[in-house]
């Protein structure tokens, strides 16, 4: 017997990383045994650093915490870094993943993250702000949420393929995307540079 317990956020007060985890599902199993029933749990979460690296990953234990621990230390150990343009992902990408067919989609600043259940849990917590997403096929969220890990590891940026094929990014995608993805890593450098110089003020 399985029932669906989850949906909600989990933040462990022992924990000290900047990781934000959410807790996608947590199912409640009962097996039959000589003498009556044991009851266990599995969680289904997801991590990220809100900055482009995310993981999921499931715990199974006799307790719902105990199940939700072991399922993030599982997703920080499978975590995954995704190529960014911005706040949202450099091109749309199609993928079928068992029974779960999805497409993400790139959206312009201030369009939000238009998507929802399992897949929202993922895109949040890698700090993707603005993108479209649809899924058909399976309601299963831990299919869902392999298949949008899968997607979002095929995403590669301009100067990656560039780089795979010998070119200069114009010759890709044409001189103006060109001058906007050299502007947004000059940004992104600054940030970087902001932050570190913040923290050794501290």
């Amino acid at each position: 017997m399985s029932r669906n317990m989850g949906g909600g956020r989990y933040q462990s007060s022992g924990e000290r990383s900047e990781l934000a985890d959410r807790v996608v599902r947590v199912n409640r199993v009962a097996k039959v045994v000589k003498g009556g029933r044991k009851f266990s749990f599995s969680a289904l979460i997801v991590v990220g650093d809100m900055n482009g690296r995310v993981g999921a990953g499931i715990g199974k234990a006799r307790e719902v915490t105990e199940a939700i621990r072991k399922g993030m230390e599982v997703a920080k150990r499978n975590m995954i870094t995704i190529p960014m343009v911005g706040t949202t992902i450099p091109h749309e990408v199609r993928l079928k993943w068992g029974a779960a067919r999805i497409m993400l989609k790139p959206a312009a600043p201030g369009t939000g993250v238009i998507s929802g259940g399992a897949m929202r849990a993922v895109i949040e917590t890698a700090g993707i702000k603005d993108i479209l997403t649809k899924s058909h096929g399976t309601n299963n969220p831990i299919n869902t949420v392999r298949a949008t890990l899968a997607a979002l590891q095929q995403l590669r940026t301009a100067p990656q393929v560039a780089e795979l094929r010998g070119k200069e990014v114009d010759q890709i995608v044409g001189r103006r995307l060109a001058n906007a993805y050299k502007r947004t890593e000059v940004t992104a450098a600054n940030g970087t540079a902001d932050t570190a110089s913040a923290q050794e003020t501290k």
